[in-house]
């Protein structure tokens, strides 16, 4: 028993040493998990190769010493040489590719070898660093690992590939998949041997057959008790159509094409949960492009599903607001339905991290509904739909693109979409249904050439009494905010998300009253947020834009006339940029004379036209990143990690800030120092602003570093009703916000 090799070590809470979790049994549980999840996409063998070598290089002498030593177990063990962490993943992924050749051994190799610290480059980078593939295999040697553990793996049957890799992401997409089998697998059989309780709590969901008989339940109650208004009566038809389309058609990318106000969130979770139990899928997600709109979605699928269903996983959600169970599921996305925004899906999809692939496996065999999928970052667009196009054909995944202004996403000239013909369309009548539910009329402005003022725009906008105005840049939302009379409300990133939070709800329920309500907001408004004014004003901007302000009037179809969509041309340009080239878009566009700017047709040609000035739908070469070469198998999985980041960390910090429950939190901070608990309590109280900004604030020391990195600012400078308070605000766009 004491010549065992061992993989982990724990003391009991007696201090005294627990069994050791024997390596032999670590590898063979590993691979067997591993190999059930691979199963999914046929790369079971692959699976279990890589669970049974990943933790090889822990066999030798010295690593034993090390890890004995380390933790106390052997008080007799020592290291020789110099002290400090004994490399085990470089000799396991040497040894794999030793046993099982070039081609088998060098995808387990990059797999093996990052399980711990992420997927590593082939190439070192410039720097010349020695954490590439090729270094440490080179510098790495199996000779002390034990014949035993060696014929181990050579008794194992060499593995097919599952599928032709054609694309030129289909290899590393693939090899990223094994990476989330195998280091999820290592956890949990590690977080069995080494906390009991933990791994206790893990599953235990309902199945989707249950949720959908709630769901069934839950629509029956709400039909039976909502007025029979024209609006609702078209839901009804749309909520039918998600329904037929989701059992009468196989996996595969379809689009959800219906104006805003036309109950796409429950009809799209119809479609989801019908058409998973109908092709045998594991979970539902959602993807959403702003926390704003995650908070209100996963409340209202709580609600239809029950609480415990659904894992929100985004960097806003507190730490109170988890419980043990649901913050394990958002580790490996082991869960029913998982809400989570456009950031967290997409840079997981390109991640090299462990901490982020690990749920990439469970991906597999799901419904993935993309909510206001026009706001795909454009400079990442060839990768993303690339990705999204093999997780289709390899993967078992549906993908449902559902917004009111949906993408030109199909491939034609100099554009590499979907392929053609492979988006379905669920709604049976789009141009019926579009002009069943046209509840607004656009007015243009009358001379091009003739930007207004913003007195002007103000005196107009406060003529009404519900009346919502969106702009394209904060400067301009406070500029316009100034202006208007006492008690309008004021919407930008530059209030922390408790307070854009408190400010929506504080809108909504003014709304039920007869009382007066003006807002002033930034974009943030338009992307699913449940408004309903019966005038909006919008300042000149890309047409998806100007649709999706305009599903935020009449929104219910209960005025007696149409409601009015005002665009204005603003004495401010919409920021350089793509924002910049969607407004030049749209006025071209809308100088023809559109009849009804609004049309489903008009935004086909919108997008085209639109993908076809930006620069580059790749600007950070990302594919070329991750195609691998024909002599290596090379692929620069880290590099191309550090390059998709739709948030530019080098441009932007974020500071805590002290409003309401905010001040006791900060106090808790400098109590106690940061911690998970505090710092995911303070993710609600923070602004995130670009460094120029940040640099002024802490050049007139309004911001305090109480510990490293970690930036509060000074009372007087938030605003209860504007937010944080800078003097001047540059040119950029709104950030996307996790």
């Amino acid at each position: 028993m004491k010549n065992q090799l061992i993989a982990h070590v724990k003391k009991k809470l007696d201090n005294s040493w627990d069994y050791p979790h024997w390596l032999v049994s670590h590898l063979k549980d590993t691979a067997e998990i591993a190999a059930e999840f691979a199963k999914k996409f046929k790369s079971e063998n692959w699976g279990r190769l890589g669970g049974l070598s990943h933790d090889t290089g822990k066999a030798t002498n010295k690593w034993q010493s090390y890890l004995k030593s380390k933790s106390g177990f052997d008080e007799d063990a020592h290291i020789e040489g110099k002290p400090g962490k004994i490399n085990h993943s470089s000799p396991s992924a040497k040894l794999a590719e030793e046993i099982f050749g070039k081609c088998i051994g060098r995808i387990l190799s990059y797999c093996i070898a990052g399980h711990h610290t992420g997927l590593p480059d082939w190439y070192p980078d410039d720097a010349g660093s020695q954490s590439a593939l090729v270094n440490r295999l080179q510098n790495s040697d199996t000779k002390d690992i034990p014949d035993s553990i060696k014929n181990m793996l050579k008794s194992e049957p060499k593995p097919y590939l599952p599928f032709q890799f054609k694309k030129p992401l289909s290899l590393s997409l693939w090899v990223r998949m094994l990476f989330s089998c195998i280091v999820d697998a290592d956890f949990l059989d590690t977080e069995k041997y080494m906390n009991e309780q933990n791994s206790a709590l893990r599953g235990g969901y309902l199945g989707l057959e249950e949720l959908l008989a709630r769901f069934n339940t839950y629509m029956e109650n709400k039909i039976k008790n909502t007025p029979k208004t024209d609006v609702n009566v078209i839901r009804q038809t749309i909520l039918e159509d998600c329904r037929n389309a989701a059992v009468t058609n196989n996996t595969g990318i379809f689009s959800l094409n219906v104006p805003t106000g036309g109950g796409k969130t429950l009809s799209s979770l119809a479609f989801a949960l019908e058409h998973a139990v109908k092709h045998k899928l594991d979970r539902i997600i959602y993807v959403i492009p702003y926390t704003s709109i995650i908070e209100q979605n996963a409340d209202v699928f709580r609600e239809v599903l029950g609480p415990e269903q659904v894992i929100e996983h985004h960097s806003n959600i507190s730490e109170n607001e988890y419980n043990v169970k649901s913050r394990l599921a958002s580790e490996n996305w082991d869960a029913p339905v998982i809400v989570t925004t456009s950031v967290q899906f997409f840079e997981s999809l390109f991640s090299s991290k462990t901490s982020r692939c690990r749920k990439l496996h469970n991906i597999v065999k799901s419904v993935v509904i993309l909510d206001e999928a026009q706001l795909i970052p454009v400079e990442y667009l060839n990768p993303i739909l690339e990705t999204l196009h093999l997780l289709s054909e390899n993967y078992y995944v549906s993908i449902v693109i559902s917004t009111a202004t949906q993408p030109a996403f199909e491939e034609r000239n100099n554009f590499k979409g979907f392929p053609k013909g492979s988006v379905r369309e669920i709604i049976k009548n789009v141009p019926h249904l579009f002009e069943s539910l046209k509840r607004v009329i656009v007015k243009c402005p009358s001379d091009w050439q003739a930007p207004d003022n913003w007195i002007k725009i103000a005196e107009r906008v406060s003529t009404y009494n519900r009346v919502l105005c969106v702009v394209s840049d904060r400067k301009s939302c406070r500029v316009l905010y100034k202006l208007m009379p006492k008690g309008t409300f004021h919407l930008s990133a530059l209030m922390c998300g408790q307070h854009r939070s408190d400010t929506i709800s504080a809108i909504k329920q003014q709304l039920k009253s007869d009382e007066t309500v003006r807002v002033i907001s930034t974009q943030l408004v338009e992307a699913g947020v449940d408004l309903d004014f019966p005038v909006v004003y919008r300042a000149l901007a890309g047409l998806d834009s100007i649709a999706q302000a305009a599903g935020r009037c009449n929104r219910e179809g209960i005025l007696t006339e149409k409601g009015k969509v005002i665009i204005f041309i603003p004495p401010r340009k919409a920021p350089p940029g793509i924002l910049r080239k969607a407004t030049e878009t749209t006025e071209m566009m809308l100088k023809t004379g559109l009849e009804n700017p609004l049309d489903y047709s008009n935004f086909n040609i919108f997008f085209s036209t639109l993908y076809s000035k930006i620069n580059s739908l790749d600007k950070f070469k990302v594919i070329k990143k991750l195609t691998p070469d024909i002599t290596d198998l090379a692929i620069q999985f880290r590099t191309a990690a550090m390059n998709f980041r739709i948030i530019d960390d080098s441009r932007q910090r974020s500071i805590i800030v002290p409003y309401h429950k905010g001040i006791d939190y900060i106090d808790e901070l400098k109590k106690q120092g940061p911690n998970r608990g505090i710092m995911r309590k303070l993710q609600r109280y923070t602004v995130n602003i670009y460094t120029r900004d940040f640099g002024m604030l802490l050049q007139r020391q309004s911001i305090e570093e109480i510990f490293p990195d970690i930036f509060v600012l000074m009372t007087n400078e938030y605003d209860e009703r504007k937010g944080l308070l800078l003097d001047d605000l540059p040119d950029d766009p709104e950030l996307f916000l996790l």
